[in-house]
C-alpha cells in the first residue's frame, strides 16, 4: 500500500490547479459510488485529481488515486485493494481507466458491485474512457452508481482556457431572448468570429495546452484505438471490415451533410444492411458520430439514422483536413453543442434541426435567409461569420456558451 500511496502523493503534487472545470461543481462527490465517463482527453482524471487536490492534504491515508492500467493491478484485484484500504483507514478510493481493469475471474463491474455491498462507507470514484467497455458494466451498475459524462470544451470554456476570458453558461432560452446582450458582453472583450473559426480547428479537447504540434496527431490515434481495437473486442466487428470504417468515416466528414443510404453502404462495402446499421450505432455509442433521428421515439435495435455527424468539429480537421465541406462543419458545431444539454432531432420538412420538440433551426452562412423556415412558430437561423444578432438571425458562436 506505501508504493500505491507514494504514486498518489505524486501524481496528486503534479497536477496543475490554474484552471478548473465547471463540470467540479455539478458533481455530488459525496456520493458512495461515482461513475465519470468521456471520451479519452476531455478531461477527466485532471478534474478528479483537482478535486482531491482541493479537498484532501498531501500525504492523506484516507484518500488513494490509482490507475488501473499501471502494473499495480497485474497482483491485484479490485476487491482485494478496497479491503486493503478499509482496513488502513481509507475513505475515498478513486480508480481511474477501470475500463483497463483486467482479472481472470470476474470483470471490473461486478467487483465494483460487491465493493458497494461489503464496505458501504467507503466511497469510490470510477473513472474511465472506453465508452463501449463502460456500457457493459451498465447493467451491474445501474441502480449503484451515479454517472456523470464529461465533453470536450465548449467555445465558452475554450475562450478561457486558451484566451483567459471567462464568460457565464447561458441557457437556450436566454440566448433566444436576449441574443444582443450576450453579442455585446463576448465582443466587448474579443472578437467572437476570429476566435470561433479557431475553436473549430483546435481547442475542443484541452491538451491542446500540452502543445499543438501533436493535437491532431493525438485525435486519430484515439479514433483508430476505437476502431481498430475496441470495436473487434468489444463489438466483435469483423477485422476484416476495419479499414473499411475508417473510409466511411472520412467520407461522411466531406459530404453534405452525410444521409445514409444503409443499403447502398452495405452494397459498396459488401456487408449486410443491419450490420452496417450496427457500427453507425457503436461508433455513435463510442463517440466518435452524433446520430440523428427524425423521430426519436420509434428508434429501434435496426433504426438507421436520418443523418450522421462527426461528434466534434476538430475530430473533421484531424481525419481529412483536405476535404471538409463548410455546411457540414457548421452543422456538426450546431449539433454537438445543443445535444449537451438539448433534444435535438433531423427536421425532414422546414429548417435543419427541430429542438426540444419546439424549436426549429436552420443552419448556415451569413447569407442564409429565412426562405426555408418561413412562416414556422419558434425557428431562427443561426449563421456563421455573422457579426451580430438581427431579429431571429443569430451568431452561429452563440452555441457555443450553452455549457
Amino acid at each position: 500500500m506505501d508504493a500505491l500511496f507514494r504514486k498518489s502523493d505524486r501524481l496528486l503534487a503534479n497536477t496543475s490547479m490554474e484552471i478548473i472545470r465547471e463540470k467540479m461543481d455539478e458533481i455530488h462527490w459525496n456520493s458512495q459510488l461515482i461513475s465519470i465517463i468521456g471520451a479519452k482527453g476531455v478531461g477527466k482524471s485532471t478534474l478528479i485529481k483537482q478535486y482531491l487536490k482541493q479537498n484532501f492534504e498531501l500525504g492523506d491515508r484516507r484518500v488513494l488515486y490509482c490507475s488501473a492500467d499501471t502494473v499495480d493491478f497485474s497482483m491485484r484485484t479490485l476487491v482485494g485493494l478496497a479491503e486493503e484500504f478499509v482496513i488502513h483507514g481509507g475513505e475515498l478510493l478513486v480508480i481511474d481507466e477501470i475500463h483497463k481493469y483486467h482479472s481472470a475471474t470476474s470483470d471490473w463491474s461486478r467487483e465494483i458491485k460487491e465493493i458497494y455491498e461489503l464496505f458501504p462507507d467507503l466511497k469510490m470514484i470510477v473513472s474511465g474512457s472506453s465508452l463501449l467497455r463502460l456500457k457493459e458494466g451498465d447493467a451491474d451498475l445501474s441502480r449503484r452508481v451515479i454517472k456523470y459524462t464529461m465533453s470536450g470544451l465548449s467555445f465558452r470554456e475554450a475562450l478561457r482556457f486558451y484566451h483567459g476570458l471567462t464568460f457565464p453558461i447561458w441557457s437556450l432560452e436566454d440566448i433566444l431572448a436576449h441574443p444582443y446582450d450576450l453579442w455585446q458582453m463576448v465582443s466587448s472583450k474579443c472578437k467572437p468570429i476570429v476566435l470561433f473559426k479557431e475553436y473549430l480547428e483546435k481547442g475542443y479537447y484541452p491538451f491542446l495546452l500540452e502543445g499543438e504540434g501533436e493535437y491532431y496527431t493525438r485525435i486519430e490515434q484515439v479514433v483508430n484505438y476505437i476502431i481498430e481495437t475496441e470495436l473487434p473486442q468489444i463489438c466483435k466487428v469483423d477485422v476484416a471490415n476495419v479499414r473499411k470504417i475508417q473510409a466511411l468515416i472520412s467520407l461522411i466528414c466531406g459530404e453534405v451533410p452525410f444521409e445514409l443510404n444503409a443499403n447502398k453502404i452495405a452494397s459498396a462495402l459488401e456487408i449486410g444492411r443491419d450490420t452496417v446499421v450496427e457500427y453507425f450505432k457503436y461508433l455513435g455509442d463510442a463517440k466518435v458520430l452524433n446520430l440523428l433521428y427524425s423521430d426519436k421515439k420509434k428508434i429501434g435495435k435496426l433504426t438507421k439514422p436520418d443523418k450522421i455527424y462527426m461528434e466534434n468539429t476538430n475530430l473533421m480537421y484531424a481525419l481529412v483536413p483536405t476535404k471538409i465541406d463548410v455546411g457540414t462543419l457548421r452543422e456538426t458545431f450546431a449539433v454537438g453543442s445543443l445535444s449537451e444539454s438539448h433534444d435535438v432531432e433531423y427536421s425532414k420538412t422546414q429548417g435543419d434541426f427541430k429542438v426540444d420538440n419546439k424549436y426549429t433551426f436552420e443552419i448556415g452562412g451569413r447569407s442564409k435567409n429565412f426562405s426555408q423556415i418561413a412562416g414556422v412558430k419558434d425557428s431562427y437561423v443561426f449563421a456563421d461569420d455573422w457579426d451580430m444578432p438581427d431579429g431571429a438571425k443569430l451568431p452561429l458562436w452563440m452555441l457555443g456558451f450553452l455549457y
